[in-house]
C-alpha cells in the first residue's frame, strides 16, 4: 500500500467564502479561528511526505495513529484548536471522508496545511516510518476493535503494531510517544476492582484478548522509554463516552428500557472523551520538560472522571437525559444470562462459523462480565504527576453527548 497524503491548492476567503489562489504564507491563529467554521470538504491525493518539515509558522508536527477513531478524532480537534501543532492523521482508509461535524476545524486545517491525512497501517513498519518523518510527538491510539475477541487480530494490531510504532519513532528520532492503553489491562473478568491504582499487577489471566494484548503493548512502550532519546508513557482511560461513542448509542438503542444484568450493584469509572483528550495533552506537556520527563517517562496512568458511579445509575441518567422520566426496569439474573452466552459462544466457535456465521459481539461472556463486575480506579498519580484534572463532569458530559446526538447534521460513528 502506498502512502497517501492530503493536499489542497486553494483556500477560502473568510469574507466571501469563495476559493482563492493559495499563497504560501504564515498562518496566523486569527486565520485559523476564521477558517474553523467554514464548510470545507477535504479531498485526498497521492504525494510524497516532506522530510524534516518543521511546519508553517514554526509549528511542530505531531502524529495521531488511528486518527479516525472515536477518541482520536476529538484529540485531533483539540490539538488543532490549540494552534500549537500541525497534525498528521494516520489510519487504514485510503482517503479520509469528513463527517458533517468535522467540516469546520479539521476541514479548514486540511485545506491550509495545518493537518494532513496519511494512509498507513500500524502493521507496516515502512509506512509508519514514512509517516513519522519530521515528527516530534506521536500519539498512538490505533487499536483492534475491543468487541472482537480474536487473539490473532489483537496481537497483530496491538502488540506487533506497538513494536512497529516504537521502531518508527526511534528511526525518525521522535521525541515523545504517548500510548492510549486501557484500564482493562488489570482486569481478569472474575474479580471486582475498587479504586485500584497503578501499583496493582497485571492479572495471571486476562478478561479477553483485547486486555491481554493492550497490556503487552503498554509494557513495550514503557520499556522503550529512554531508547534513542525517545520518551514514552501510557494512559489507561476508564470507559470512554462522548459524541460518536458506542456507550451512549447502545443505551439509546434500549428505547427507554433499563435492562439490568445481575444484581445491579456494580460500579464503573466512566470518563468523558474530552477528559481523556486532556489527559493526553497533559502527558505530552509533562514529557516535554526535563523534570516531567524524569518523573513520567516509562510510567502508566489511569485517566478517569474521578466520579466512580453505579453502572445502572449511569444508564438511568442517560435515559432521563433522553427524556425517559420513568424508564422500564428489566432485571435478568446473571445465573440465567451467563450459561446462555456460553452456549452461544460454543455454537458459533464449533459449528456456525463453518457456515460463515459470526457471533454477535454483544452476546459474549466477556461482555457480560464487563457489565456485571465493578471496575473503579484511582486517578491520583495522573493528578499529581501529569497535572491532570477532569475538565467536564459526568453530568455535563452526558448532556453534551445527548445534545450532539440530537443535532440533525450529526453523523453517528460506526
Amino acid at each position: 500500500m502506498g502512502v497517501a497524503q492530503q493536499t489542497l491548492p486553494n483556500k477560502y476567503n473568510a469574507t466571501t467564502n469563495k476559493p482563492t489562489r493559495y499563497i504560501n504564507e504564515s498562518i496566523s491563529k486569527d486565520l485559523i479561528q476564521q477558517l474553523m467554521y467554514l464548510p470545507l470538504v477535504a479531498s485526498i491525493r497521492e504525494m510524497e511526505l516532506p522530510a524534516g518539515d518543521r511546519g508553517l509558522d514554526g509549528l511542530r508536527w505531531c502524529v495521531v495513529t488511528g486518527g479516525r477513531g472515536f477518541m482520536a478524532r476529538h484529540l485531533v480537534a483539540a490539538l488543532l484548536r490549540s494552534g500549537d501543532w500541525r497534525v498528521r492523521i494516520t489510519d487504514l482508509a485510503p482517503v479520509a471522508t469528513l463527517e458533517p461535524d468535522e467540516e469546520g476545524i479539521l476541514g479548514a486545517a486540511l485545506r491550509v496545511g495545518l493537518a494532513e491525512y496519511v494512509s498507513a497501517d500500524v502493521c507496516d513498519l515502512a509506512q509508519l516510518t514514512k509517516a513519522f518523518e519530521g515528527v516530534d510527538v506521536v500519539f498512538h491510539t490505533a487499536t483492534a476493535d475491543p468487541a472482537k475477541n480474536c487473539m490473532h487480530l489483537h496481537y497483530k494490531v496491538n502488540v506487533d503494531g506497538a513494536k512497529n510504532v516504537i521502531d518508527a519513532c526511534k528511526t525518525c528520532k521522535v521525541k515523545s510517544l504517548i500510548y492510549t492503553s486501557s484500564s482493562s489491562v488489570v482486569f481478569d473478568g472474575v474479580h471486582d476492582l475498587f479504586g485500584v491504582d497503578e501499583s496493582v499487577q497485571y492479572p495471571a489471566k486476562f478478561a479477553d484478548a483485547y486486555a491481554q494484548t493492550k497490556a503487552e503493548a503498554e509494557k513495550l512502550v514503557m520499556e522503550a522509554n529512554g531508547m534513542n532519546g525517545l520518551l514514552s508513557c501510557c494512559l489507561r482511560p476508564g470507559s470512554i463516552f462522548g459524541p460518536g461513542d458506542m456507550v451512549i448509542s447502545s443505551i439509546i438503542s434500549y428505547g427507554g428500557k433499563l435492562i439490568i444484568i445481575g444484581e445491579g450493584k456494580n460500579s464503573d469509572d466512566f470518563v468523558y472523551v474530552d477528559n481523556v483528550v486532556h489527559g493526553h495533552i497533559c502527558a505530552m506537556k509533562a514529557l516535554s520538560t526535563k523534570v516531567g520527563a524524569k518523573i513520567c517517562g516509562g510510567e502508566a496512568y489511569f485517566i478517569t472522571n474521578v466520579e466512580p458511579m453505579n453502572v445502572w445509575d449511569f444508564v438511568y441518567m442517560v435515559l432521563e437525559e433522553l427524556g425517559y422520566k420513568r424508564p422500564l426496569k428489566i432485571r435478568i439474573p446473571l445465573f440465567i444470562v451467563l450459561p446462555i452466552t456460553y452456549v452461544i459462544e460454543w455454537s458459533y466457535n464449533k459449528v456456525l462459523y463453518l457456515y460463515g456465521m459470526h457471533q454477535p459481539q454483544s452476546l459474549t461472556s466477556a461482555r457480560i462480565k464487563y457489565l456485571t463486575l465493578s471496575r473503579t480506579f484511582s486517578c491520583n498519580k495522573a493528578i499529581e504527576q501529569l497535572g491532570y484534572k477532569p475538565i467536564v463532569s459526568l453530568k455535563d458530559g452526558v448532556k453534551a453527548t445527548i445534545e450532539m446526538y440530537n443535532r440533525p447534521t450529526y453523523a453517528r460513528l460506526p
